[in-house]
């Protein structure tokens, strides 16, 4: 079916017509001439084919009864869609797809996201749970627009703004020969058997963990691997090994396992990433909140007591 290119000048002049029912009126309310005003109704009734005003009567002819309600409403949704568009270049309206690392939704996820749609009541947020790697193709692939990632160096046509410092922590069963001390050094681990992560799911924060055991003098020796983090804590409690895990993990404990903090405190970095080339007002309005937001939130830190 064709459809009819209507000049939206001609339709705004016809319904100003309908209202006014008097041409005289009508073009001064428009503030135009009353001739051109004419020729806008008369291009839209050969448009249309059939008369649409009866001059002599003052009155919309039967053609011209049915095109005023579609008219009003061509009218509307314009007039919405340019104050959507208008909205959306402001950061104020659209969708922003998130992808967030699963330690993180305990933590930074909740107060930002939280925040943002305060801030922005309009925009509808998508979240994605993704390993870092995931993430990360997911940014070049366009699958989502930023991400909440661990341990991530820059990149060609990447951006990063760091958010925080987060402490990382042991991980060991809840009878094991360390749990009753406060604090551990990471060399006191040398002899155990390790829970990890696969190194594809976040190959910086995978390094950074190892390279705490291997500047402790020791090469971890791989029992178990595990990709998510209640899965490497239900490892543990099943005596499988010990891990070291962001502090975040701690978040959520199950029976039969306890955190502790590692000498020296070492920590990970955690950062917001999103595509270089972008041009989404709502990417920057994120990035800000998230920068903000992430300056105000304490630091996870393990729970419990031995």
């Amino acid at each position: 079916m064709e459809r009819p290119e209507l000049d939206l000048r001609q339709l705004h002049a016809f319904v100003v017509l309908a209202e006014e029912l008097h041409f005289g009126r009508a073009a001064e309310r428009l503030g135009v001439a009353q001739p051109p005003f004419s020729q806008q109704i008369r291009r839209l009734e050969e448009r249309v084919g059939h008369p649409l005003f009866d001059r002599a009567a003052r009155e919309l002819t039967a053609v011209g009864a049915q095109l005023l309600p579609a008219a009003r409403r061509a009218l509307e949704e314009v007039a919405d869609g340019l104050e959507a568009a208008r909205r959306a270049g402001r950061g104020e309206a659209g969708r922003l797809r998130v992808g967030f690392a699963a330690s993180l939704a305990l933590t930074v996820v909740p107060d930002l996201i939280a925040a943002f749609g305060r801030a922005r009541p309009a925009v509808r947020v998508e979240m994605h749970e993704m390993t870092t790697t995931r993430q990360l193709a997911a940014l070049r692939d366009e699958v989502i627009d930023v991400g909440l990632v661990r341990e991530v160096e820059q990149e060609p046509g990447l951006e990063l703004r760091p958010l925080r410092a987060e402490e990382v922590v042991a991980v060991l069963p809840s009878g094991h020969r360390l749990a009753a001390r406060r604090r551990i050094e990471v060399a006191d681990l040398a002899a155990e058997p390790f829970v990890f992560f696969p190194r594809e799911h976040g190959p910086g924060f995978h390094d950074r963990l190892l390279g705490l055991a291997r500047a402790a003098g020791f090469e971890p020796r791989m029992a178990q691997r595990a990709v998510e983090w209640q899965t490497v804590a239900g490892l543990v409690a099943a005596g499988l090994g010990v891990s070291l895990a962001p502090a975040a993990a701690g978040m959520v404990r199950p029976a039969g396992v306890v955190y502790r903090r590692l000498a020296g405190a070492p920590t990970t970095s955690v950062a917001l990433a999103w595509r270089a080339d972008t041009r989404d007002p709502l990417v920057d309005a994120f990035a800000t909140l998230a920068a903000t937001l992430a300056a105000t939130l304490a630091p996870p830190a393990p729970r419990g007591r031995p």
